[in-house]
């Protein structure tokens, strides 16, 4: 990484900017649980104002909105991806801090590594193999399945961090000449169709408060991966996914700041091990494919 090049500074800071948002919409979705709104419902708004927030940069970049994605069913299974992984992340963070719940989402990266030889023929190798269990390691600490802190509702993080390795799997899978924004717009429009009838089932007239949180949920969500897509304007995937992890540091201080969350010694040691162990494998992983970079760049959105 060339911290020298102007260019690639710029795509490290807006990287950062982007990662900076992010938690603002896990925030805004906790928020909207502790007032018993179904997190089925919270999801479909999720998705709602983020496609509602989208239209005007889509209509600022002169993008044509109803072209036919190529791929359609796999542009379909990756929005599905993504929204089980939104759906089941926030149903994590109902009863669980948000830090706990994002620090089991990026088990992604070692599971991407274990699944991609068979999807996308990329090499595993000895090393992968000894980062992808030291990471699962650091699931185990953070879990702590023997104490009596042990929650069985953060398994749904698990399952959010499994249903993103396969969004980021099928992502890397396409081959995108659409407008990234518009591709952003597509996983939107998948989540709506998927969270419209489950929401519906146990839909809560929302009062004025709940709109302006979904809005300001739906804001932040299209803000911060808008600042994402730009990142990758001036810096390469590697350059950039170390800094995926700030995301975390900012999720930690705004659980302190609005619920009084302060880890303990067990959560910051898996903490540190996931990632560790998660920068590691991903460092490796572009190592082995390096002849693949070739290929066209793909936008991954956070949760």
């Amino acid at each position: 990484m060339k911290l020298t090049n102007t260019k690639v500074l710029k795509g490290i800071g807006l990287m950062l900017l982007g990662m900076s948002i992010v938690p603002f919409l896990d925030i805004f979705a906790k928020l909207l649980s502790e007032m018993d709104y179904p997190v089925t419902q919270i999801t479909w708004t999720r998705f709602f104002f983020h496609a509602i927030w989208l239209l005007p940069m889509i209509i600022w970049q002169k993008v044509k909105l109803f072209s036919v994605p190529e791929n359609p069913s796999l542009q379909f299974l990756r929005g599905l991806m993504l929204t089980l992984a939104t759906l089941f992340f926030f149903a994590a963070i109902v009863t669980n801090d948000i830090p706990e719940a994002l620090t089991l989402l990026f088990i992604s990266p070692l599971v991407v590594a274990i699944l991609s030889p068979f999807i996308l023929g990329e090499r595993f190798d000895l090393f992968i193999g000894v980062g992808v269990l030291i990471g699962f390691i650091g699931v185990i600490v953070v879990l702590q399945p023997d104490s009596e802190q042990f929650d069985p509702t953060l398994l749904f993080a698990l399952v959010a961090g499994f249903c993103y390795a396969l969004y980021i799997i099928i992502t890397k899978k396409l081959s995108f000449r659409a407008p990234p924004v518009l591709t952003l717009f597509y996983s939107a429009i998948v989540g709506l169709l998927i969270m419209t009838p489950l929401a519906a089932i146990h839909w809560v007239i929302p009062d004025l408060k709940a709109v302006l949180m979904g809005a300001a949920m739906g804001f932040f969500a299209a803000t911060s991966h808008f600042m994402i897509i730009k990142a990758f304007e001036f810096a390469s995937a590697s350059e950039l996914s170390p800094f995926n992890y700030f995301e975390i540091v900012v999720a930690i201080i705004l659980s302190y700041l609005i619920f009084g969350f302060v880890p303990n010694i067990q959560a910051i040691l898996g903490l540190i091990i996931i990632i560790l162990s998660g920068l590691y494998v991903s460092w490796r992983a572009m190592k082995n494919n390096q002849d693949q970079e070739s290929k066209p760049k793909a936008i991954i959105e956070p949760l």
